[in-house]
């Protein structure tokens, strides 16, 4: 049908004499909204609009990776969950199956997120309590005791330690009976965003990237069906970057990955299939779906045009979504629920391949059992009962949703041009000196605190903050409690793995790893498998690499 123009004179007229309410029409990230989009606000575009939207499965991918989307097959439905011992994860693992979850992910605690053991005394009083407490692959298999891993998918949000934790499960999956081959799921990996917002490193950005490249390599040999790095956006996304940010430095991230394993000597086609991406799902609905849009559509044109890839998968991001902790608020916790909801149907329209809906409580604590399975029945409920999984990018063609799309990705190429220029032409090198140099803390820092001061100013109202602050009593939340037995008990079976295992066979383990790590060319993996299975603990290998790489102190940005 052909757009009415004097009915939009019409239209204009008319909004000029409203009285506006006194508000920032903007998104959540600041861009400009206009008060009406039509077709004239598709023109100009550096693509014809009918190649740049195209199809699902089809490049650009701008509408979803694959043809058909959820019409095949559901995204993965993922809890995140680890806390206290790995018998007790085990526990709520069990849980989460039997109450229709198809994908397991771990959490953590800070002590194993950090390469310490649970028996350092800098660790006193956190184990066990933000995740789950690993220290060595007896507990690697106490965690997946009774599920079968050539059947269920797992991500693992780990780091630094990466190549050990996907060590550790790889030994207790084969000590289960499982194959390499089988093995299907994520591992977090992604060091650059540690730099950039989280701040979960250990050592420096240079040899750090040589453990995600060992990784890659490993995998791309020994596991074709695990994705070895889940190029995180989410946790730069929490640290307070906007969503264009979020967006760039997250893609520029997986584009400094490609041309790191390039440099090992990989083919682009070898591995980029298996790259995974993490999105995070926040509060502003169309800005969320109009960046995964963008997303895929750069990630298309960056792997065909500059990095040559062949391989349609090569071109295709897929990627995991959590909806935004952030925006969760500890007063009236109930209301989270609602926002989750939202935030996890941005995903879902956006085309997520998983999903994790945080629950309600997380800003307390780590979720109870009830609180966890009502994230788990908000996915449900979207699934089976609202219909918006039966059509494939259901709001493409909307100009509002294009023309934002657009906006994304032009805010997105600006970023990646600066980007290049500090590289001097390479992505991946720009990204290192955009670390060391703190110019990427420095860009989130800012958008930090322009979000913050909205908030202040009551330019932007968050339920039960700043604004419908009635009834914000905790009186009636039941949290979970992780007590100080909890640390007890893992003290106590460290103790025992260690006088257990061959001192003898750990050490040389270890001295092995320590040399290894000394020549540039050999990959790590197998040195660190064979430090797991001489039940050999994840501090004492971060320790030995240590000795060769050194630690990262990072320099303030004031």
């Amino acid at each position: 049908m052909e757009f009415d123009f004097a009915s939009g004179k019409v239209w204009s007229e008319n909004y000029r004499n409203s009285k506006l309410r006194d508000c920032d029409f903007e998104t959540m990230s600041g861009v400009p909204l206009d008060p009406l989009y039509g077709p004239t606000d598709l023109q100009g575009n550096p693509v014809e609009p009918k190649e740049d939207i195209g199809f699902p499965g089809s490049y650009p991918y701008t509408r979803g990776p694959y043809a058909s989307m959820y019409r095949t097959r559901l995204w993965t439905m993922r809890l995140f969950a680890g806390f206290g011992t790995a018998d007790d994860t085990n526990e709520r693992f069990k849980d989460i199956i039997a109450n229709g979850g198809n994908g397991l992910s771990v959490a953590f605690d800070l002590p194993t997120l950090m390469g310490r053991d649970s028996d350092d005394p800098r660790c006193q009083g956190e184990v066990g309590k933000c995740g789950v407490a690993i220290d060595t692959l007896k507990d690697a298999e106490d965690l997946f005791a009774g599920i079968d891993l050539s059947q269920i998918t797992t991500s693992m949000t780990i780091n630094s330690p990466a190549p050990m934790l996907l060590a550790m499960y790889l030994v207790a999956a084969e000590n289960a009976g499982a194959q390499r081959s089988q093995l299907g799921g994520t591992l977090q990996n992604d060091i650059l965003k540690e730099y950039q917002a989280q701040k979960e490193y250990i050592f420096p950005p240079r040899p750090s990237m040589r453990l995600v490249t060992d990784v890659i390599r490993f995998t791309a040999s020994e596991m074709p069906k695990y994705h070895p790095v889940s190029v995180s956006g989410y946790h730069i996304r929490e640290a307070g970057a906007t969503a264009a940010q979020e967006l760039a430095f997250t893609v520029a991230n997986g584009f400094a990955y490609v041309e790191a394993a390039i440099k090992t000597g990989l083919k682009v086609d070898e591995f980029a299939p298996t790259l995974s991406f993490f999105f995070n799902a926040h509060i502003d609905f169309f800005e969320e779906i109009a960046k995964y849009r963008a997303a895929r559509r750069i990630w298309a044109r960056w792997l065909k045009d500059r990095y040559k890839a062949t391989d349609p998968r090569s071109m295709q991001l897929r990627f995991h979504t959590q909806t935004a902790g952030v925006s969760l608020t500890a007063q009236q916790p109930e209301v989270n629920i609602v926002r989750t909801a939202i935030e996890a149907l941005a995903g879902v329209l956006g085309g997520t391949q998983s999903l994790h809906t945080n629950s309600m409580d997380e800003v307390l604590a780590l979720p109870s059992e009830k609180a966890a399975r009502i994230a788990l029945r908000t996915q449900q409920v979207l699934a089976y009962e609202t219909g918006v999984a039966n059509v494939a990018d259901p709001l493409g063609g909307s100009w509002f949703v294009e023309a934002l799309t657009d906006e994304m990705e032009k805010q997105a190429e600006a970023i990646f041009a600066k980007i290049d220029e500090l590289g001097e032409g390479s992505i991946l090198e720009g990204c290192l000196r955009g670390v060391e140099n703190s110019w990427f803390q420095g860009e989130i820092a800012d958008s930090a605190y322009e979000f913050e001061r909205k908030v202040s100013d009551n330019r932007r109202i968050v339920v039960g903050v700043n604004g419908f602050t009635e009834g914000n009593s905790l009186d009636d939340m039941e949290i979970l409690q992780i007590g100080p037995e909890v640390e007890k008990r893992q003290l106590d079976r460290i103790w025992q793995v260690k006088k257990d295992r061959s001192s003898e066979s750990a050490a040389k383990a270890l001295a092995d790893l320590e040399a290894n790590a000394s020549l540039p060319d050999v990959n790590l993996m197998e040195s660190i498998i064979d430090c797991v299975r001489a039940y050999v603990t994840v501090g004492e290998m971060i320790d030995s690499l240590a000795k060769v790489f050194g630690r990262w102190a990072e320099s303030p940005v004031i």
